[in-house]
């Protein structure tokens, strides 16, 4: 049954328009989207704002959900994905990672069978993201350090075949020995190499986002920072052409202040807004587990047991709004970063990111205050609110 929204405000993200009209066939694409006069029918939600669904590029899990961790992968992961849908998130990378090269390898195989085996309620599963193993220890972040070490061009090679094509982007530090090899062999096979967990100088970060290099994992946080004699890892994202940075824009991880340098620096079409979100998101606080550590939340802070912050308990539509309210970036800015900009990580840009014709009919529905009313996942309505809040209240 084909799917009407109208008398709403319509961000593309490319253009924003209103009163607007967007039209979903039977088949789940996107008929139409544009301006409209009068009332069309179908879903009238004025005082609204809809947007492209959300994607999230670089998240562990959430909802009590740790991609890799449990007995029932199949199981959590339909779980996540309907947990992600009531938080504006149509799209996904799963991020991995494991205390060994088998283990890695396992996971790699078990979720690419589930990918191509599965259909899923929610949001959809779009690939995985494997955050190391390849990492500096000396930035290693909330990451066990038994679990990192030296990249293996035989290695990778042998996940690439686990893998199915699912892989979509790998985190390394490009100062480790190999690291070149590494990343020139993901990015010949269509995976994104990203640079992160690295503590190097400037001139060797800048020669790696010059060559094979295209994305940069949670920019500021586990990497060099900024010193003006020794720009670091920061500086050379800072000043890089080209390359996509992520940024954890839940006002914990990075100050306002600094997200607005990095949009200012990078400009909006290469600001990746991400969660980097473990089990406790959408939970209490409490106690966790992440990457190979016991992790402790309290108001909504993910930490271990030193202080170190581990991991975030935010969601898109939260850093959404953050970029508009702290950061004083336009709301059509703000939605481009989570998701026009992840789509191209995600190797997905070309069906999925833009409310336009063509493309697939997955699509959130916003409130005056940002909060997400309505996912729509293939024309197909997978979260709505007021059905939600009607059935808690019976």
């Amino acid at each position: 049954m084909a799917l009407l929204l109208s008398d709403v405000r319509l961000i593309t993200p490319v253009r924003t328009v209103d009163p607007a009209a967007v039209v979903i066939s039977d088949g789940g694409i996107i008929e139409y989207a544009g301006s409209v006069s009068g009332h069309p029918g179908g879903l009238c939600l004025p005082g609204h704002i809809v947007v492209p669904g959300f994607i999230d590029v670089h998240t562990h899990g959430g909802h009590g959900i740790t991609f890799g961790s449990g007995d029932d992968l199949a199981g959590d992961l339909r779980a996540y994905s309907v947990w992600a849908a009531g938080t504006g998130v149509t799209g996904f990378l799963c991020t991995l990672a494991a205390p060994d090269a088998i283990s890695l390898h396992n996971l790699v195989r078990a979720y690419a069978e589930l990918f191509e085996r599965d259909r899923f309620p929610g949001a959809q599963p779009l690939g995985l993201h494997l955050e190391g193993p390849y990492l500096n220890p000396e930035r290693k972040g909330a990451f066990n350090e038994a679990w990192l070490r030296r990249p293996l061009v035989d290695e990778v090679r042998t996940l690439l075949s686990a893998g199915h094509g699912w892989i979509r982007q790998m985190t390394l530090a490009p100062e480790l020995p190999g690291a070149d090899a590494v990343a020139a062999l993901l990015r010949d096979a269509g995976v994104v190499p990203a640079l992160g967990h690295s503590n190097t100088d400037y001139a060797t970060a800048s020669a790696a986002l010059a060559g094979p290099f295209a994305h940069v994992t949670h920019t500021f946080n586990a990497q060099r920072g900024f010193h003006h004699r020794e720009p670091g890892v920061l500086g050379a994202v800072l000043a890089s052409d080209g390359v996509t940075a992520e940024l954890i824009a839940d006002t914990v991880h990075v100050h306002p202040g600094a997200m607005k340098v990095l949009v200012r620096c990078l400009g909006p079409d290469r600001v990746v807004l991400i969660t980097d979100a473990m089990a406790a998101a959408g939970l209490g606080d409490g106690q966790y587990e992440l990457v190979g550590h016991k992790v402790w939340v309290e108001n909504g802070v993910a930490r271990q047991s030193n202080g170190t912050i581990a991991g975030s308990t935010a969601v898109l539509s939260t850093c959404v709004r953050n970029m508009v309210n702290a950061v004083g970036v336009s709301l059509q800015d703000a939605v481009k970063m989570a998701t026009m900009n992840p789509a191209k990580v995600a190797r997905v840009a070309d069906r999925q990111g833009q409310l336009v014709p063509g493309y697939a009919g997955n699509l959130a529905v916003l409130d005056a205050g940002l909060d997400v009313k309505m996912t729509v996942v293939g024309g197909r309505v997978v979260y709505d609110r007021d059905v939600q809040d009607q059935h808690h209240g019976g």
